[in-house]
């Protein structure tokens, strides 16, 4: 006789809900880390999967059915992709590609725990005395099913299940424990410093209202007034509010992660001080690339081959533990745990990334189109407010997040060494190539479309590599692969293919030379929903105007909140200089040595000190040094180089030291145009010698266009503002502090002009050099 249904023993709400798929990847996963390369079935493959399957099952079958199931204080909610009540017989479904026996034992293990997961509840709920599981595995390429079927009884899944909640409810007890008395100290948490620089808690404020109003904010706030701490802070006390589960701070540079970890270590010490409790601290983890932190690059990521990945999941639980006991996880930290439990530190941060109150990462973490941290943050519901420092940089970077390119040489290079049944496809695919280009007169030509033949070649090509890697995963290394990924990246972008992007076609010298390319103009259809769906989105920068600009290139909400905060410098401290005898533009460039190395030669002989100046190229920069150098040969100076490397680049930055003399000439746009810090006599003064303008090409042309069509200011948003930015930018390093004192000028006439004026800093006094009458 089977057990009545069951209910659940108390009727008072759970104190903690958790997805099936969260239990079970909790506590089900075990044995190695496997990342030999089996391709996956996209979510709409996936979708595509599960519905054949349900659609050949009996009129009895039920779909998608929901359910939960509550064990002490746990309550677990899920939906089962299948149930036949007649049997009963419950289904889970998985779809693949290849090979069915290379399908990860410990993946298999997961499936499993879900699938007797399901069994159970449904047992509950119907008072069934026993249950056939069954895991369907569909190979999209061939619509066959590989079934895998046990019986279990109404007691053997209970244990089950209840197992797996034990492990869980104990580990959600701690993290409630931890975020109680997080949030406990938050609320007393005072601003570390005893008063707010000036502008910091205009921003402060800004930033926790947005984000318990729900809403984006973009903040134009100078250098010097602490905008790391000043937006990291309300974040916090908005998660005491009840507002938030998680800070997401992304930065566009390696540089910018030691700024948010510093400010982060400061607030802890005053979590630490603020007497509540055992004064919990925010749990911090620093997410780095794979490459960075890779302990064998040489070996690939399996059991077989990395010590760190045999037994990956075994170990996992107590590094998991230590880890979570630590707190602070930089990169550092994470290390440390990571080798003293001999599993991967880069997976470790993966799963810490579940257990963490503020993460800290690269831009592309949470905007790239396969971002971890944003699928991670859709998957588990999480409510989040993402602060992105240096907004300014995003424009380019998302770009090229959304950007993909195919080289000639690759595709040769690939067909040389491809096995028969891929290098079928790959040679139809380089023949469609070859039709693509053969009209084409000039090097570099664009269109509006891609062509429909060389997509579904490339897609053929793809599926080809894809089965064959599916065969044999051994294989998937080398110039194949590296191939494949490029065209994978290609076919994504080509499906969704629009007027944010445009077609390139370049020849090159030779054939190998040869590119076909996907290039973003627009990168705002990628990422409004970037910007959507976290609960905030501070874009903060000290440049980071005109607003509407950036809001509109990267697809910001039209109702995004809009700070510009006013500079605690003084028109006083810097003096602004138009030499208005000088033309930077290219034709004149030649002829514009002459006055530029004397203007900077008086100066420097007026105020001996050390100088930046700054040119639009690295040509135009090389003249202007010889010819400084020709004319004033006791002067110091120094280069920036193109491919300059990281030795070399500090190098650069040492020679500024306190009280020197010398003047640096460097790429405007370059590595020393921001993000550099020369306070006090280390930098007097900065020459500008451009306006900083994009060339003009057929490429910033088609942006122009694009940027019209769209916003109605082409060239302001293709060459005007990103310029200006560049020139602002690298002024900024002049005044560092309320004590600098320094000088600027900008060499070229047009920033004489009213419409140019209206777009520099509204603290700048902006003269004409030799002393007359003021602009503005």
């Amino acid at each position: 006789m089977a057990p009545a249904p069951s209910t659940p023993p108390d009727s008072a709400p759970a104190a903690y809900v958790v997805s099936v798929k969260a239990l079970c990847a909790f506590g089900a996963k075990a044995g190695d880390l496997d990342l030999r390369f089996v391709p996956a079935p996209s979510a709409l493959e996936g979708m595509a999967g599960h519905a054949l399957v349900q659609g050949r099952r009996g009129a009895s079958y039920q779909s998608e059915v929901s359910l939960e199931s509550r064990h002490g204080a746990l309550q677990v909610r899920g939906r089962a992709d299948g149930y036949e009540p007649g049997e009963p017989r419950v289904e889970e479904i998985k779809t693949f590609r290849g090979d069915f026996d290379a399908i990860r034992t410990n993946h298999r293990a997961l499936h499993w725990a879900q699938a007797r997961t399901y069994g159970w509840m449904l047992c509950e709920q119907h008072g069934h005395a026993q249950m056939t599981v069954a895991l369907v595995y569909l190979d999209l390429a061939t619509g066959e099913e590989t079934v895998l079927e046990e019986r279990h009884t109404w007691d053997a899944l209970r244990e089950h299940f209840e197992s797996l909640c034990d492990r869980y409810a104990a580990w959600a007890q701690q993290e409630a424990d931890h975020h109680g008395a997080l949030d406990r100290t938050l609320a007393k948490l005072a601003f570390p410093h005893q008063s707010f620089r000036a502008g910091q808690r205009e921003l402060a404020e800004a930033v926790y209202r947005a984000a318990a109003g729900g809403r984006c904010l973009m903040a134009q706030a100078p250098t010097g007034i602490g905008k790391t701490l000043a937006t990291i802070f309300p974040l916090l006390k908005a998660r005491a509010a009840g507002k938030l589960d998680k800070v997401f701070f992304l930065t566009a540079k390696t540089s910018g992660r030691p700024v948010a970890l510093d400010a982060l270590r400061v607030l802890g010490k005053g979590c630490k001080a603020a007497g509540v409790g055992d004064g919990a601290q925010p749990r911090v983890l620093e997410l780095a690339a794979r490459e960075k932190v890779c302990e064998y690059p040489d070996r690939a990521c399996n059991g077989d081959s990395c010590p760190l990945a045999k037994g990956f999941y075994d170990r996992l639980p107590a590094a998991r533990i230590e880890a979570t006991e630590a707190g602070w996880l930089d990169r550092q930290a994470l290390r440390r745990v990571a080798l003293q439990h001999t599993v991967c530190p880069y997976f470790l941060a993966q799963e810490m990334a579940h257990w963490s109150d503020v993460l800290v990462g690269d831009y592309n973490y949470y905007f790239d189109g396969s971002a971890f941290l944003f699928a991670t943050m859709k998957d588990a519901g999480w409510r989040v407010a993402v602060l992105v420092d240096e907004a300014h940089n995003l424009l380019e970077r998302a770009r090229g997040m959304y950007t993909a390119q195919l080289e000639g040489g690759a595709l040769e290079e690939a067909h040389r060494i491809a096995p028969a049944p891929v290098r079928g496809p790959l040679a139809r695919l380089f023949r469609e190539w070859d039709t693509v280009q053969q009209s084409q007169n000039e090097n570099y030509e664009t269109a509006d479309e891609i062509p429909e033949r060389f997509v579904r070649a490339l897609q053929a090509a793809n599926t080809a590599m894809a089965e064959y890697f599916a065969a044999k995963p051994e294989a998937a290394q080398g110039p194949l692969q590296r191939f494949f990924f490029d065209a994978l990246h290609f076919a994504r972008l080509a499906e969704v293919f629009g007027d944010h992007s445009v077609f390139e076609r370049t020849l090159g010298i030779t054939q190998q030379d040869r590119t076909l390319a996907i290039r973003n103009l627009v990168p705002a259809p990628f990422l409004e929903g970037r910007f959507a769906d976290a609960v905030s989105v501070t874009c903060f920068s000290g440049t980071l105007s005109p607003f509407a600009f950036y809001r509109d290139a990267l697809g910001l909400p039209l109702d995004t909140a809009l700070l510009d905060v006013a500079s605690p410098f003084s028109s006083q401290q810097l003096r602004v200089e138009v030499a208005t005898n000088i033309s930077t533009r290219f034709r004149d460039r030649a002829g514009s040595l002459g006055n530029v190395t004397e203007i900077i030669g008086a100066q420097f002989e007026r105020m001996p000190g050390n100088y930046l100046a700054f040119f639009s190229s690295f040509e135009y920069l090389e003249n202007a040094r010889a010819a400084f150098a020709a004319q004033h040969p006791g002067v110091p100076v120094w280069t920036q180089t193109r491919g300059m490397l990281e030795a070399d680049r500090h190098g650069f930055i040492a020679r500024f030291e306190e009280g020197g003399r010398g003047i640096g000439f460097a790429v405007l746009g370059g590595a020393f145009g921001e993000g550099i810090d020369l306070p006090g006599s280390r930098l007097v003064g900065a020459f500008v010698a451009s306006l900083g303008l994009p060339q003009y090409n057929a490429l910033n042309e088609i942006t122009r266009e694009r940027m019209q069509s769209r916003f109605g200011k082409g060239y302001e948003y293709t060459y005007l503002y990103p310029g200006l930015q560049k020139v602002v930018q690298a002024a900024g390093r002049v005044i560092r502090t309320e004590e600098d004192r320094g000088v600027l000028h900008l060499l070229d006439d047009r920033f004489a002009r009213a419409e140019i004026r209206e777009l520099l800093p509204r603290w700048w006094h902006v003269q004409v050099a030799g002393g007359g009458d003021a602009l503005r």
